[in-house]
Protein backbone atom coordinates (compact mmCIF):
# COMPACT_ATOMS: atom_id res chain seq x y z
CA UNK A 1 0.00 0.00 0.00
CA UNK A 2 1.22 3.09 -1.06
CA UNK A 3 0.65 6.35 1.68
CA UNK A 4 -1.94 8.78 0.19
CA UNK A 5 -0.04 12.03 1.70
CA UNK A 6 2.62 13.54 3.81
CA UNK A 7 2.23 15.00 7.63
CA UNK A 8 4.76 16.67 9.02
CA UNK A 9 4.30 16.66 13.43
CA UNK A 10 5.69 18.87 15.32
CA UNK A 11 4.99 18.00 18.85
CA UNK A 12 6.76 16.29 21.96
CA UNK A 13 7.56 13.02 22.88
CA UNK A 14 5.86 10.51 25.13
CA UNK A 15 7.45 7.31 26.14
CA UNK A 16 4.83 5.78 27.22
CA UNK A 17 3.49 5.48 23.34
CA UNK A 18 -0.18 6.57 24.24
CA UNK A 19 0.18 10.59 23.44
CA UNK A 20 2.56 12.97 21.98
CA UNK A 21 4.60 12.64 18.27
CA UNK A 22 4.05 8.13 18.71
CA UNK A 23 0.25 8.83 19.22
CA UNK A 24 0.76 11.01 15.93
CA UNK A 25 2.91 8.75 14.24
CA UNK A 26 0.78 5.64 15.10
CA UNK A 27 -2.50 7.80 13.74
CA UNK A 28 -1.30 8.77 10.68
CA UNK A 29 0.16 5.56 9.56
CA UNK A 30 -3.26 3.35 10.45
CA UNK A 31 -5.23 6.29 8.23
CA UNK A 32 -2.72 5.18 5.50
CA UNK A 33 -0.49 8.20 5.03
CA UNK A 34 3.46 9.29 5.76
CA UNK A 35 4.51 10.86 8.92
CA UNK A 36 7.58 12.80 9.58
CA UNK A 37 8.70 14.53 12.81
CA UNK A 38 9.90 17.70 14.78
CA UNK A 39 10.62 16.97 18.77
CA UNK A 40 10.36 19.57 20.63
CA UNK A 41 10.76 17.69 24.20
CA UNK A 42 11.54 14.24 25.19
CA UNK A 43 9.10 13.01 28.10
CA UNK A 44 9.67 10.52 30.71
CA UNK A 45 5.86 9.24 31.51
CA UNK A 46 3.63 6.22 31.82
CA UNK A 47 -0.05 5.78 32.44
CA UNK A 48 0.35 7.17 35.95
CA UNK A 49 2.09 10.48 35.07
CA UNK A 50 4.62 12.19 33.95
CA UNK A 51 8.43 11.89 35.79
CA UNK A 52 10.58 14.42 33.43
CA UNK A 53 10.97 16.70 30.93
CA UNK A 54 13.52 17.42 28.66
CA UNK A 55 13.00 20.20 26.26
CA UNK A 56 14.70 20.22 22.90
CA UNK A 57 16.67 23.18 21.87
CA UNK A 58 14.89 25.62 19.77
CA UNK A 59 17.82 25.70 17.12
CA UNK A 60 17.59 21.72 16.57
CA UNK A 61 13.79 22.20 16.26
CA UNK A 62 14.41 24.52 13.82
CA UNK A 63 16.78 22.75 11.66
CA UNK A 64 14.27 19.36 12.40
CA UNK A 65 11.94 20.91 10.31
CA UNK A 66 13.48 22.38 7.34
CA UNK A 67 15.71 19.74 6.72
CA UNK A 68 12.70 17.58 6.39
CA UNK A 69 10.50 19.95 4.35
CA UNK A 70 13.41 20.62 2.03
CA UNK A 71 13.63 17.17 1.00
CA UNK A 72 10.11 16.16 1.37
CA UNK A 73 7.45 18.81 1.64
CA UNK A 74 5.01 17.59 3.51
CA UNK A 75 0.90 19.06 2.59
CA UNK A 76 -0.16 19.24 6.22
CA UNK A 77 1.35 20.22 8.95
CA UNK A 78 0.42 19.31 12.59
CA UNK A 79 1.81 21.23 15.93
CA UNK A 80 1.10 19.86 19.31
CA UNK A 81 2.68 20.51 22.52
CA UNK A 82 5.13 24.02 22.02
CA UNK A 83 6.95 23.91 25.85
CA UNK A 84 8.04 27.65 26.24
CA UNK A 85 8.12 31.45 24.30
CA UNK A 86 11.18 30.30 22.81
CA UNK A 87 9.93 27.34 20.83
CA UNK A 88 6.83 29.10 19.48
CA UNK A 89 8.84 32.00 18.60
CA UNK A 90 11.00 29.50 16.81
CA UNK A 91 8.06 27.42 15.17
CA UNK A 92 6.79 30.62 13.84
CA UNK A 93 9.97 31.78 12.51
CA UNK A 94 10.25 28.70 10.74
CA UNK A 95 6.93 27.78 9.20
CA UNK A 96 7.17 31.60 7.43
CA UNK A 97 10.40 29.89 5.70
CA UNK A 98 8.22 27.01 4.54
CA UNK A 99 5.09 28.87 3.33
CA UNK A 100 2.33 25.85 3.88
CA UNK A 101 -1.07 27.07 4.49
CA UNK A 102 -2.79 23.79 5.82
CA UNK A 103 -1.56 23.66 10.01
CA UNK A 104 -3.59 21.88 12.32
CA UNK A 105 -2.94 23.28 16.20
CA UNK A 106 -3.25 21.62 19.11
CA UNK A 107 -2.80 24.39 21.71
CA UNK A 108 -1.54 21.66 24.32
CA UNK A 109 -1.36 23.89 27.32
CA UNK A 110 -3.18 22.55 30.06
CA UNK A 111 -2.67 19.13 31.98
CA UNK A 112 -4.96 16.13 32.48
CA UNK A 113 -5.22 17.81 36.14
CA UNK A 114 -5.68 21.24 35.56
CA UNK A 115 -1.83 22.19 36.00
CA UNK A 116 -0.81 24.51 33.03
CA UNK A 117 2.11 23.21 30.78
CA UNK A 118 3.59 26.36 29.53
CA UNK A 119 3.99 29.87 31.30
CA UNK A 120 2.33 33.14 30.75
CA UNK A 121 4.91 34.32 27.63
CA UNK A 122 4.02 31.33 25.91
CA UNK A 123 0.22 31.44 25.79
CA UNK A 124 0.68 34.92 24.97
CA UNK A 125 2.34 34.19 22.06
CA UNK A 126 0.18 31.08 21.23
CA UNK A 127 -2.70 33.33 21.61
CA UNK A 128 -1.63 36.17 19.54
CA UNK A 129 0.93 34.75 17.18
CA UNK A 130 0.67 31.19 16.35
CA UNK A 131 -2.95 30.85 16.13
CA UNK A 132 -2.77 33.17 12.96
CA UNK A 133 -0.93 30.82 10.92
CA UNK A 134 -3.52 27.75 11.39
CA UNK A 135 -6.04 26.51 9.25
CA UNK A 136 -7.30 24.99 12.33
CA UNK A 137 -6.95 25.31 15.81
CA UNK A 138 -8.63 21.87 18.03
CA UNK A 139 -8.29 23.16 21.71
CA UNK A 140 -10.25 21.29 24.26
CA UNK A 141 -12.37 23.20 27.01
CA UNK A 142 -9.56 23.74 29.58
CA UNK A 143 -7.53 25.26 26.76
CA UNK A 144 -10.21 27.46 25.52
CA UNK A 145 -11.37 28.37 28.82
CA UNK A 146 -7.54 29.73 28.75
CA UNK A 147 -7.13 31.25 25.33
CA UNK A 148 -10.35 33.12 25.85
CA UNK A 149 -10.69 34.57 29.79
CA UNK A 150 -13.86 32.75 30.20
CA UNK A 151 -15.66 30.17 31.80
CA UNK A 152 -17.12 26.82 30.13
CA UNK A 153 -20.08 25.22 31.59
CA UNK A 154 -22.45 24.33 28.78
CA UNK A 155 -23.09 23.96 24.98
CA UNK A 156 -23.90 27.84 25.11
CA UNK A 157 -20.54 28.45 26.93
CA UNK A 158 -18.35 26.33 24.34
CA UNK A 159 -20.34 28.75 21.25
CA UNK A 160 -19.43 31.90 22.68
CA UNK A 161 -15.79 30.51 23.43
CA UNK A 162 -15.40 29.14 19.61
CA UNK A 163 -16.74 32.66 18.48
CA UNK A 164 -13.87 34.37 20.39
CA UNK A 165 -11.38 32.44 19.64
CA UNK A 166 -12.39 33.05 15.83
CA UNK A 167 -11.35 36.84 16.59
CA UNK A 168 -8.30 35.61 17.42
CA UNK A 169 -7.29 35.16 13.40
CA UNK A 170 -7.52 31.49 13.09
CA UNK A 171 -9.54 30.77 10.06
CA UNK A 172 -11.39 27.48 11.74
CA UNK A 173 -11.71 26.02 15.24
CA UNK A 174 -13.06 22.78 16.36
CA UNK A 175 -13.63 23.48 19.80
CA UNK A 176 -13.84 19.74 21.90
CA UNK A 177 -16.55 19.19 24.38
CA UNK A 178 -15.51 16.11 26.04
CA UNK A 179 -14.83 17.70 29.65
CA UNK A 180 -18.45 18.58 29.88
CA UNK A 181 -19.79 16.14 32.33
CA UNK A 182 -22.75 15.16 29.80
CA UNK A 183 -24.07 12.45 28.60
CA UNK A 184 -23.14 13.01 24.99
CA UNK A 185 -20.19 14.67 24.01
CA UNK A 186 -20.58 18.01 21.91
CA UNK A 187 -17.59 18.83 19.38
CA UNK A 188 -17.73 22.61 17.86
CA UNK A 189 -16.97 23.32 14.26
CA UNK A 190 -16.54 27.04 13.57
CA UNK A 191 -15.73 28.10 10.20
CA UNK A 192 -16.84 30.60 7.51
CA UNK A 193 -18.85 32.02 10.77
CA UNK A 194 -21.48 28.99 10.67
CA UNK A 195 -21.56 26.48 13.34
CA UNK A 196 -21.65 22.61 12.86
CA UNK A 197 -22.13 20.33 16.19
CA UNK A 198 -20.88 16.41 16.01
CA UNK A 199 -22.79 15.06 18.82
CA UNK A 200 -21.82 11.40 20.31
CA UNK A 201 -22.55 9.36 23.25
CA UNK A 202 -19.89 9.94 25.96
CA UNK A 203 -18.00 6.79 26.47
CA UNK A 204 -17.31 6.02 29.81
CA UNK A 205 -13.81 4.73 30.40
CA UNK A 206 -10.49 6.22 32.12
CA UNK A 207 -8.38 5.04 29.24
CA UNK A 208 -8.37 7.91 26.86
CA UNK A 209 -5.13 9.31 27.07
CA UNK A 210 -3.69 10.83 23.84
CA UNK A 211 -7.18 11.48 22.19
CA UNK A 212 -6.38 15.35 22.20
CA UNK A 213 -3.20 14.29 19.28
CA UNK A 214 -4.88 11.53 17.92
CA UNK A 215 -8.04 13.78 16.88
CA UNK A 216 -5.87 16.52 15.56
CA UNK A 217 -3.39 14.06 14.42
CA UNK A 218 -6.47 12.20 12.07
CA UNK A 219 -8.13 15.89 11.45
CA UNK A 220 -4.51 16.26 9.41
CA UNK A 221 -4.85 13.15 7.83
CA UNK A 222 -7.44 13.62 6.24
CA UNK A 223 -7.03 16.73 5.32
CA UNK A 224 -4.49 15.70 3.38
CA UNK A 225 -5.77 13.18 1.58
CA UNK A 226 -8.56 15.89 0.03
CA UNK A 227 -11.30 15.94 2.30
CA UNK A 228 -12.69 18.85 2.90
CA UNK A 229 -12.84 20.23 6.53
CA UNK A 230 -16.11 19.31 7.51
CA UNK A 231 -15.36 15.65 6.75
CA UNK A 232 -12.29 15.87 7.69
CA UNK A 233 -13.43 16.53 11.95
CA UNK A 234 -16.33 14.46 11.19
CA UNK A 235 -14.02 11.20 10.30
CA UNK A 236 -11.60 12.32 12.97
CA UNK A 237 -14.09 12.02 15.85
CA UNK A 238 -15.30 8.76 14.43
CA UNK A 239 -11.51 6.92 14.36
CA UNK A 240 -10.98 8.66 18.01
CA UNK A 241 -14.30 7.55 19.84
CA UNK A 242 -13.96 3.91 17.94
CA UNK A 243 -10.30 3.86 19.10
CA UNK A 244 -11.58 4.23 22.34
CA UNK A 245 -14.46 2.04 22.37
CA UNK A 246 -11.86 -0.28 21.68
CA UNK A 247 -10.89 0.08 25.36
CA UNK A 248 -7.29 -1.04 25.76
CA UNK A 249 -6.39 -1.93 29.63
CA UNK A 250 -3.10 -1.31 29.99
CA UNK A 251 -0.83 0.16 32.22
CA UNK A 252 -2.41 0.87 35.78
CA UNK A 253 -3.44 4.81 35.25
CA UNK A 254 -5.31 6.37 32.11
CA UNK A 255 -4.53 3.97 29.67
CA UNK A 256 -4.04 4.54 25.84
CA UNK A 257 -6.57 4.35 22.91
CA UNK A 258 -6.48 1.53 20.04
CA UNK A 259 -4.98 3.41 16.99
CA UNK A 260 -4.60 0.38 15.43
CA UNK A 261 -8.55 0.19 15.33
CA UNK A 262 -8.76 1.52 12.03
CA UNK A 263 -7.42 -1.20 10.08
CA UNK A 264 -10.96 -2.30 10.98
CA UNK A 265 -12.98 0.51 9.73
CA UNK A 266 -10.74 1.44 6.79
CA UNK A 267 -14.13 1.78 4.53
CA UNK A 268 -16.12 3.80 6.45
CA UNK A 269 -13.28 6.26 6.77
CA UNK A 270 -11.76 5.74 3.49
Amino acid sequence: MKPRSKILIIAGSDSSGGAGIQADIKTVTSLGSYAMTAVTAITSQNTTGVKSVIPINPKEIEKQILYTCKDIRPDVIKIGMLHSAEVINSVITTLKKIKLNKIVLDPVMVAKGGARLINKNAIKLLKYKLVKKAFLITPNIPEAEVLTNTTIKDLKDMLNAAHILSKLGVKNVLLKGGHLNYKYSYDILLTNKKFKIFKNKMIKTKNTHGTGCTLSSAIATFLSCGKPLNKSCELGIKYVNQAIKSNLVYGKGNGPINHLNSFKLNRKFL
